[in-house]
């Protein structure tokens, strides 16, 4: 199966600095989601910030749908963008705090121009009833998108960006250590939030993390960054259960263990 995103034979190197990245090789195949994990500075991000498209590899190539993606090809870039949505790590910086969340939720539609077909009113109503389903999937209630971003809890905020990043419909939804600004009982119910929007509407998943926990509940394929190198990758649960590379090893001994799911939603 053609991955839907894939880095191949990566590089990046900021001017005068040390490689971040090199040689690595990362796919990420429709419904096998996968988690990205090292400790810091082990390039993670700027592994994901290459996979969204917001910087360009200093060599190798990423594809989406099997082509080479290229940033200054606008139509491509929409097309990208509509099928690649990201959740960030603190929901606290990541929405506006002078923004309603239903327009918070709806900037997705409007910068990629989703609507602009339709009259005005209709625009309106459409753009609503989107933010209005996003919001439910989200398991936030209706009144939500009247409210604004201090109105919420942490983890009440990163729903909303959950549902910001789902109200287009991507195919792929990037998430960076999306519940490590979180309390421990807010990060499993998150976690159980992404899971079950994994597999209600078919997202591929492809999680930034330093915590084998999270991604052993999330994703079932995982790939190990060293020092910008994949020393491993593979199915998560034979990577976790037999991990062969030392690094590896060292990172399963110290996985931290998620309590007991709670009774009651965030």
């Amino acid at each position: 199966m053609t991955p839907i995103i894939e880095a191949r034979e990566v590089g990046f190197a900021y001017r005068r600095s040390a490689a971040v990245l090199t040689d690595v090789s990362v796919g990420i195949t429709p419904g096998r989601g996968v988690a990205l994990v090292g400790e810091s500075g082990a390039g993670k991000t700027t592994l994901l910030r290459l996979l969204l498209g917001l910087t360009r590899p200093t060599a190798g190539r990423i594809l989406f749908d099997g082509t080479a993606l290229e940033l200054g090809d606008r139509a491509r870039m929409r097309s990208f963008r509509r099928g690649v949505q990201t959740v960030f790590q603190d929901p606290y910086s990541s929405l506006d705090p002078r923004q309603s969340v239903a327009r918070i939720v709806s900037e997705p539609l409007r910068s990629l121009g989703l609507l602009k077909d339709l009259p005005r009113p209709a625009r309106r109503a459409a753009a609503g009833e989107r933010v209005a389903a996003a919001l439910h999937a989200v398991g936030l209630p209706g009144d939500a998108a009247g409210r604004y971003p201090h109105e919420f809890s942490g983890g009440q905020r990163q729903r909303v960006a959950i549902a910001r990043a789902i109200v287009c419909e991507p195919r792929v939804l990037l998430a960076d250590e999306p519940v490590s600004a979180l309390d421990v009982s807010t990060r499993v119910r998150i976690v159980d939030l992404l899971a079950e929007l994994r597999e209600t509407r078919g997202l591929t998943v492809v999680m930034v993390s330093h915590d084998l926990a999270v991604v052993a509940a999330l994703c079932p394929q995982v790939a190990v960054l060293e020092r910008g190198r994949v020393v491993e990758q593979g199915d998560t649960a034979a990577v976790l259960g037999s991990p062969r590379h030392p690094y590896t090893r060292r990172l399963v001994r110290s996985v931290p263990r998620l309590p007991a799911r709670p009774s009651q939603s965030s």
